[in-house]
């Protein structure tokens, strides 16, 4: 795989981020696009992520309006929405991976914080007059699949959903 990083100070309050430009990867005859960035944990960085999802996302050809970024966008949302409430370590980032492949968008957030990782789903029951608890539900609802697995080079936790376009 062909991968393209450019680094910059964008939108970050000075923190160097990585831009994954395009990744072209031979797999079947299928072209494999990707977009990765490091966040803010805060948010701000929630927000940042959303939106250039739905701008990376426009660029594939899913549109602004269309079901596929709106499904897309909101699970972002929703994970970088917990990776900056329950994921968060005082200086540290978030990072976010978009991966369009074929018919199926996988999205993957990443945190530092290891020791707190998404509940069983028999036990992420909300309370129903609570404010919070049920982003994972809205993910679960929203993607095909999800799941979570320990970081691989660093402590932490990477949660990601696949969702597949037209479904």
């Amino acid at each position: 795989m062909s991968v393209d990083h450019h680094w910059s100070r964008y939108a970050t309050d000075g923190t160097l981020v990585s831009v994954t430009k395009q990744s072209t990867q031979r797999k079947e005859s299928q072209t494999a696009r990707e977009f990765a960035m490091r966040f803010s944990s805060t948010p701000r960085g929630a927000r940042l992520a959303r939106r250039l999802t739905a701008h990376r996302l426009n660029a594939w050809d899913l549109p602004y309006d269309s079901a596929a970024n709106d499904t897309a966008v909101a699970i972002v949302a929703e994970l970088a929405a917990n990776a900056v409430r329950h994921g968060r370590v005082l200086g540290r980032d978030f990072h976010v991976l978009l991966r369009l492949t074929g018919d199926t968008v996988r999205i993957e957030v990443t945190d530092t914080r290891a020791e707190r990782v998404p509940a069983a789903p028999e036990d992420r029951v909300p309370d129903p007059l609570a404010e919070s608890g049920r982003g994972l539900l809205i993910v679960e609802c929203l993607a095909g699949a999800w799941g979570w697995h320990p970081r691989q080079d660093a402590p932490g936790k990477t949660v990601w959903a696949e969702y597949a376009l037209g479904g």
